[in-house]
């Protein structure tokens, strides 16, 4: 892969620091969907800990690379 400078480093680094809140906002955002359909009040919260947990994995998958 050809590196473009910091330009590609900077666009590396941004989509991993956008990955981790982005996917506890998706979990969290779910999971409150998910409360009101069913009447539930633990699933945001169930599904936001996924969220954070996939966000790590990805963050840590990414700056292996």
């Amino acid at each position: 892969m050809k590196d473009d400078g910091g330009y590609a480093a900077l666009g590396r680094y941004l989509t991993l620091a956008i990955s981790l809140p982005a996917s506890s906002l998706a979990g969290y955002g779910l999971g409150y969907w998910l409360d009101g359909a069913f009447g539930t009040h633990f699933l945001k919260y169930v599904l936001l800990g996924l969220g954070t947990v996939g966000g790590f994995m990805q963050l840590l998958r990414g700056l292996n690379k």
